[in-house]
């Protein structure tokens, strides 16, 4: 991981390029973050740096965070992150990070937390279908339906999808392209939907997937000798009328 930046979801919009097409982007208030504290293997075992977002009063914060942020030398922060960058033996303590970090056409994962729905049944959770709404079906119509066999094994195996909670999960959209940054303003406009509603904390980091490779013309043709691909002989063959087909 080489760049890495604390932000707030503010929401989506739309930009256009050069040539007139619509681009549907995310607007994250990225930074300014402070280095607050840098991990060593010398005392913590690992290498990584810590990073501080949002400005607060003393009133808001616990007592192990207030002395935790005193004993950095820095000021009232809200929310602390820890990123294992490959050059954070650069950063010291007290520095500022900003959104120019990053530039127009970086490949960013972005995580965030999801939006909470409260306790969802099996259809809407997991997109389970429904029983027959006919014939005598009865109020069962979006019930979970068979939880397994009856004597054998007696019991319902880990994993069954059932209703729950659903939502509050961290997820990561991986390989989002950084379309625009406002230096100024600290905001990255990032292509797509980003996890979390508005207003929500949301962490940036360098894309850990690979470039995709350009697919040439020929990217539709299976090279599988087994299987070739199918070619249709009626194309071939001239257009014989019906009633000279009746007659031969």
């Amino acid at each position: 991981m080489k760049k890495a930046i604390i932000g707030r979801k503010v929401g989506m919009t739309q930009i256009f390029d050069e040539t007139g097409k619509v681009i549907p982007v995310t607007v994250i208030e990225a930074g300014p973050c402070v280095v607050v504290q840098k991990m060593t293997k010398e005392k913590e075992g690992y290498e990584a740096v810590q990073f501080g977002y949002e400005e607060v009063t003393e009133k808001k914060l616990t007592k192990p965070e207030k002395g935790h942020l005193e004993k950095a030398g820095v000021g009232m922060v809200r929310h602390l992150k820890e990123f294992r960058l490959d050059d954070g033996s650069k950063l010291e303590v007290g520095d500022v990070i900003k959104a120019d970090m990053f530039a127009e056409g970086d490949k960013v994962d972005v995580t965030g937390t999801s939006k909470g729905h409260g306790y969802a049944g099996v259809i809407k959770r997991f997109g389970q279908g429904r029983t027959p709404t006919s014939h005598g079906g009865g109020p069962v119509h979006r019930h979970a339906g068979s939880m397994g066999s009856s004597t054998d094994p007696s019991r319902i195996f880990p994993g069954k999808k059932q209703a729950g909670h659903m939502g509050v999960d961290q997820v990561t959209v991986q390989n989002l392209d950084v379309v625009k940054v406002d230096a100024e303003l600290n905001l990255i406009a990032i292509r797509g939907a980003v996890p979390g509603p508005k207003g929500s904390i949301v962490y940036i980091k360098d894309t850990v997937k690979t470039q995709p490779v350009k697919k040439g013309e020929g990217a539709g043709i299976s090279l599988n000798r087994r299987r070739p691909p199918r070619v249709s002989i009626r194309r071939r063959l001239p257009h014989v009328p019906s009633k000279e087909r009746r007659a031969a």
